[in-house]
């Protein structure tokens, strides 16, 4: 028997089965996009820790081959993931030689990160790896989004979300945090949403 949701699949893993979505994940973009309207055709994308490639995948689909989406992980994005617009870069986003190639394809109109820590259970431990990633997907959006750019990123809550807002409040115009109905109920993550870079 289950010991929590995380063991069996609930509503939302089988609908991203049944419409072709590596992991349920792609959701929580859904509807921070219907929320925000983040997504339009023609934009150029960057999503930072991508894989397996739900995210990735539902930008495709949402841009209808327009555009551009530059997709990063260290690990390989799955095989289903395909699209004339997509440009994969496996590799550490905190490497030098990666952060130029990323730079390459940019500026960007969005940058979105669903990237969390290898968890260890240790609330304390994960909630400081996720701020930094968050810390690291920051950098990115305030070095590679255009003027009036949005942001999204993925964090576990804790006591540093304000001031992880406050300065993304210095980068763009609005910043909120944000959880999707798609979050698993027990889960601790949240998002945090930066609107119209200045």
């Amino acid at each position: 028997m289950a010991k929590n949701s995380y063991e069996k699949p609930d509503f939302w893993s089988q609908k991203a089965f049944s419409e072709g979505y590596p992991a349920r994940s792609v959701y929580k973009l859904k509807e921070i996009d219907e929320k925000f309207g983040f997504i339009k055709k023609n934009y150029t994308v960057l999503d930072l820790g991508s894989a397996p490639g739900s995210w990735t995948t539902f930008l495709l689909r949402k841009m209808e081959g327009s555009g551009k989406v530059v997709s990063c992980d260290l690990n390989p994005l799955s095989k289903s993931v395909k699209g004339d617009n997509l440009f994969f870069i496996q590799g550490d986003l905190n490497d030098a030689e990666i952060r130029t190639q990323i730079k390459n394809h940019g500026p960007y109109d969005l940058v979105v990160c669903d990237a969390a820590p290898k968890t260890t259970g240790n609330r304390t431990v994960d909630t400081a790896r996720s701020e930094q990633l968050v810390e690291m997907a920051i950098w990115y959006a305030q070095a590679m989004l255009k003027t009036n750019g949005n942001f999204a990123v993925k964090i576990f809550q804790n006591g540093d979300q304000q001031k992880l807002l406050k300065s993304m409040r210095e980068i763009f115009s609005s910043a909120k945090g944000f959880k999707p109905e798609a979050c698993r109920s027990e889960s601790f993550e949240t998002y945090l949403i930066g609107i119209d870079k200045k």
